[in-house]
């Protein structure tokens, strides 16, 4: 499996105990304030990250070029930079506002990153066949 799989399903499982952490937190104390990051955090964290690391593990091709690694990074940093703003947002320090637009931002651009990925080159890099499941 290329390095950036294992990468993106790493980083899917740190965000998935994040989101269960919080949404612990928000039953236990009954104040569901919060509940948009622990959205957040699950969905762009845990979910699509590990939907791009499938992608990745059966286009190891794609997943070798340099681009690949840039996505991650930038996907990655929007996200690690999202969640957290947005907690303390929804917390009410209205100051964080500013950081979790830029962060949307950059989260959006390593979106677009995936999606120039998928779009350009091979449509798909390897193609299974019955004999490999034997």
């Amino acid at each position: 499996m290329p390095r950036i799989a294992h990468l993106y399903f790493k980083t899917a499982v740190i965000f998935l105990i994040i989101g269960i952490g919080m949404g612990l937190n928000m039953a236990i104390s009954q104040d569901h304030s919060v509940i948009g990051a622990h959205a957040h955090c699950n969905l762009l964290g845990w979910v699509s990250m590990a939907i791009f690391g499938g992608y990745y593990a059966l286009n190891p091709r794609k997943a070798e070029k340099r681009l690949a690694m840039i996505q991650y990074g930038v996907y990655t940093a929007g996200v690690a930079l999202m969640v957290p703003a947005l907690y303390l947002m929804l917390l009410g320090n209205m100051a964080m506002e500013p950081v979790v637009a830029i962060s949307s931002i950059i989260t959006f651009v390593g979106v677009l990153l995936f999606a120039f990925i998928i779009f350009t080159g091979e449509a798909v890099a390897i193609t299974p066949s019955a004999q490999q499941f034997r």
